[in-house]
């Protein structure tokens, strides 16, 4: 079994090598999702890769995968991969949504987390006390339907963000860690699990505690020095382009992926993933890369240097994969993409890249309503947005995505209400569109491919009755919203910079090739599964096979999944 998967792996630079090796089914499933990893970033740097990436990108590559929906977010994104579910189907419209039956102590708000239980005592006071939980996702995920198929299969999840770790791993982990940022600033499991930490997380939590003590900032690569420009951008005018950091920032430094991955290693070798008698999965969440893009943007020094270092992390969790002599399949992805600070934008000829116009306000628009409507509510929370962190509170200075009317607002009169605040809305020249609910739960789909989908399919495929807004806001393309000063760049809109990504896999006995066809994140669930023999009923999911075989064979059932992608 080693030998064959072993010459497989040699088909990553000699295509002829894997018609020679009897295909092995893989024993271990490896998923990595790299945080704003757009397919823009990996066909910029493509070239420049040495290590696992280049690896990955000379094996079975699809440069066009898309997070179909509009919510390009990373929760919902995180939902779509190992699930093969849009967020509507999932439930994970968005990062944070209303739920006007919660409230939240003093400060009235009425925001869910996509990875909390907002039902657990002491969550009531803050979102920033949350408890970390599967619950609300609606759909089981490839470890789950995995474990359902068979106990013996151990499913593990390691990211850097509690909701990608939460998405990608699902409701039956049998080992799941992340990095908790407010609490302990260390890797932490579920509260509901056994808090005593494997001595590989106890290994990487005292190393990041040093290193949060004591930043330091990392030389730049020498690949990386043409992109050395200084450029003062964002809302507090943050110094950008020369791999500065100087309030040493973690999670915006390679370092943070190392830690991520270091305990993926770790647990690999101690848990001997892949080595039972039944098949085992890994999901792994690099984050750094949304932290350098938020801070930095994606087009400077400092995602230059996160790109090389990306590269050798990647290789590094090939290795150790290598290293067990388990016939593994791989997928590497991204749960969204990302623009650059509107600053360098506008200088590499983008003139309409910009902050959204500051007088877009939700307080406002809703004062406006209650005065015309002659309504006896505050003005000030008629319209409400999720707050979320990226953006500064959407209560006030709104961006895209939901907006909810007030549940105070009688049936017959909410119609009116909604007519009226969307034309307000589309007024201001940075609004691309604005949908009210019952138009995207009524979509006609239009059955083209997934790159030329309406902005009301993209809508539609994010869509929950339940969760979603009462009105969805578009800004036009790079188009920003108010951001928090710290923060010079975001994702989130429904154009495609946002949600293109790379679908890059290896597997056994594979053919390296490239095909550049259209193809969907929630495609990874069923081509996965059907590498294993794992049945998932068509009619439960979105996605569907993507034949990964260049030559005469098959890698899709097709009774077992429906219409194949080829």
């Amino acid at each position: 079994m080693k030998k064959a998967w072993l010459i497989a792996l040699m088909a990553l630079s000699d295509p002829m090598a894997s018609q020679a090796a009897a295909p092995d089914t893989p024993k271990l499933i490896v998923v990595i999702s790299v945080d704003q990893f757009s397919a823009d970033l990996f066909a910029e740097y493509r070239q420049t890769y040495v290590a696992g990436l280049k690896r990955l990108a000379n094996g079975v590559v699809f440069p066009s995968g898309y997070q179909s929906h509009a919510a390009t977010e990373t929760c919902p994104g995180h939902a779509t991969i190992l699930t093969g579910s849009h967020p509507g189907r999932a439930g994970i419209v968005a990062n944070q949504w209303i739920d006007y039956a919660v409230t939240r102590g003093k400060s009235g708000s009425h925001t869910v987390y996509c990875a909390e239980d907002e039902r657990q005592p002491g969550t009531t006071a803050s979102t920033a006390d949350y408890v970390v939980s599967p619950i609300h996702l609606r759909v089981p995920t490839m470890g789950d339907r995995m474990k359902q198929a068979d106990l013996r299969s151990r499913v593990v999840s390691i990211a850097g963000k509690d909701r990608a770790a939460v998405m990608m791993g699902g409701h039956l982990t049998d080992s799941i860690w992340y990095f908790d940022p407010k609490k302990a600033a260390s890797f932490v499991t579920l509260p509901d699990r056994d808090q005593t930490p494997p001595a590989v997380v106890r290994q990487v939590n005292a190393r990041v505690a040093a290193l949060m003590a004591k930043p330091v900032t990392s030389a730049l690569p020498p690949a990386c020095a043409a992109k050395s420009v200084p450029l003062k951008a964002g809302p507090g005018g943050n110094m950008i382009g020369v791999l500065a950091n100087p309030e040493g920032r973690f999670r915006a430094t390679p370092e943070f992926d190392r830690a991520t991955a270091d305990i993926a290693i770790g647990l690999l070798r101690s848990m001997q993933l892949g080595m039972g008698p039944a098949p085992d999965l890994l999901a792994i969440g690099l984050s750094a890369n949304d932290y350098v893009g938020h801070h930095f943007g994606t087009a400077g020094a400092e995602m230059c240097a996160q790109q090389v270092a990306l590269d050798h992390t990647v290789g590094r969790i090939l290795a150790a994969l290598d290293a067990t002599g388990v016939p593994y399949a791989v997928v590497l992805t991204a749960d969204h993409g990302g623009s650059d600070a509107s600053e360098r934008q506008a200088q590499r000829g983008f003139p309409d890249a910009g902050l959204l116009d500051h007088t877009f306000n939700l307080n406002q628009i809703g004062r406006e309503l209650a005065a015309e409507f002659k309504l006896d509510i505050d003005g000030n929370s008629l319209l409400e947005g999720a707050d979320q962190g990226d953006v500064l509170p959407a209560h006030g200075l709104a961006g895209q995505g939901d907006v909810y009317l007030s549940h105070t607002v009688s049936a017959a009169l909410r119609p009116r209400l909604l007519a009226a605040a969307k034309a307000k809305m589309l007024a201001f020249p940075q609004v691309q569109a604005v949908f009210i609910a019952d138009e995207v739960a009524n979509a006609t789909l239009s059955g083209l491919p997934v790159e030329d989908w309406t902005l009301m399919e993209r809508a539609h495929a994010s869509y929950d009755r339940a969760r979603s807004g009462d009105l969805l806001v578009f800004l036009r393309p790079r188009s920003t919203p108010a951001l928090q000063r710290a923060y010079t760049a975001t994702h989130g809109s429904p154009w495609n910079y946002d949600r293109r990504v790379p679908m890059l896999f290896a597997y056994p006995g594979m053919i390296p090739h490239e095909q550049p066809m259209p193809v969907e994140t929630v495609d990874i669930l069923p081509t996965l599964a059907a590498l294993i023999g794992l049945k998932v009923p068509r009619e439960e999911i979105d996605g569907r096979c993507i034949d990964l075989d260049a030559g005469p064979g098959n890698t899709c059932p097709k009774l077992a999944y429906g219409a194949l992608r080829n």
